[in-house]
């Protein structure tokens, strides 16, 4: 059962989260390889996109946020993009969009950023937005201070922290074909808003260089774990190993799990989007319009009479039956 687990360091500023997306995982991957249109995806696009179903998992518990945090990554490889979405109550979905051959081994720069046109957005979607709000969006480069090419996610997320949050982060992540799983180990202010420890921080008077001594130390000792630890290995585990002189404060484990979030309605509004012309070519050609959802391979069809009533008049439309939700 996918699992994530947050905790902190009693009386240090630091704060950790852990994930390991176990039924959730093969549930995405499971319906990519059922979709005859696309096939499985190959190894490398596989563990990217687990990495980044984990690391949206830990993005959306850590901000905490009443919406969708949409993770993607796109560029100018064969994979145009990747994408990770997390709701509030932590259900997720994921996908790629693969346009050419991925290699055996192929790294996140192979994969997306061949000509350092990539690009990593995060974005924070609202569940009820006010009128006029739009969604808010942050956008890094796959490439660090120096302009070399990066090529762990890890790498690119723990940048993006630091320069949207100000705050130092450290990511470990990992996925296979069973697992994809997490760790965010990150350095809190001992005071102020962002100090979401609250009174359990007893040195509040700690100078600066002993907050980062103690951050540092327990940065390091995350940064240890491997790659076949952290998708091996239970999560009581892995705390055990890493940070066994320190006192954990541990919350009540939560549950993500797949959901998707796609609709008749939803579809039925980008059919709208495309115009009533080009709908009824399309029908004219095909017979009808069909489209599938990428997150999950569920297939809607419209024929000559759905598009009729997509495009009807709000007043013109009679009540709407129960029979399709």
């Amino acid at each position: 059962m996918s699992e994530l687990h947050k905790f902190l360091f009693d009386g240090l500023p630091v704060r950790g989260m852990i994930v390991r997306l176990t039924d959730a995982w093969t549930e995405i991957l499971r319906r990519r390889a059922g979709n005859s249109a696309t096939g499985a995806y190959p190894a490398p696009v596989s563990e990217l996109l687990g990495e980044m179903a984990a690391a949206g998992v830990l993005m959306q518990s850590n901000i905490k946020f009443n919406g969708a945090l949409v993770l993607q990554i796109f560029g100018d490889g064969p994979v145009k993009v990747a994408v990770a979405e997390v709701q509030h109550d932590l259900s997720l979905r994921a996908t790629a969009k693969v346009m050419g051959e991925v290699p055996e081994g192929a790294r996140l720069s192979d994969m997306v950023n061949a000509g350092n046109q990539g690009r990593c957005a995060i974005t924070l979607d609202p569940k009820d937005r006010f009128p006029g709000q739009q969604p808010y969006q942050g956008v890094v480069p796959l490439f660090g201070d120096q302009r070399q090419k990066l090529d762990r996610l890890s790498d690119v997320l723990q940048h993006y922290m630091l320069q949207s949050e100000q705050l130092d982060t450290t990511l470990v992540l990992a996925a296979n074909g069973e697992v994809a799983a997490g760790l965010m180990i990150q350095r809190l202010p001992v005071q102020g808003e962002g100090n979401l420890a609250g009174s359990l921080v007893s040195r509040a008077n700690e100078d600066e260089i002993g907050r980062n001594e103690d951050y540092n130390r327990i940065a390091t000792l995350a940064a240890s774990l491997t790659r076949e630890e952290l998708l091996t290995l239970d999560v009581d585990t892995v705390l055990r190993r890493l940070f066994w002189e320190e006192k954990l404060l541990r919350f009540e484990p939560q549950r993500p799990r797949f959901a998707c979030t796609c609709s008749r309605e939803r579809v039925g509004n980008m059919i709208r989007g495309l115009g009533a012309q080009e709908a009824e070519e399309i029908i004219a050609e095909r017979g009808d319009i069909e489209v599938g959802c990428d997150f999950c391979g569920r297939q809607y069809r419209f024929d000559a009479v759905d598009a009729a009533q997509i495009f009807k008049a709000p007043g013109d439309q009679p009540p709407s039956s129960p029979a399709v939700q």
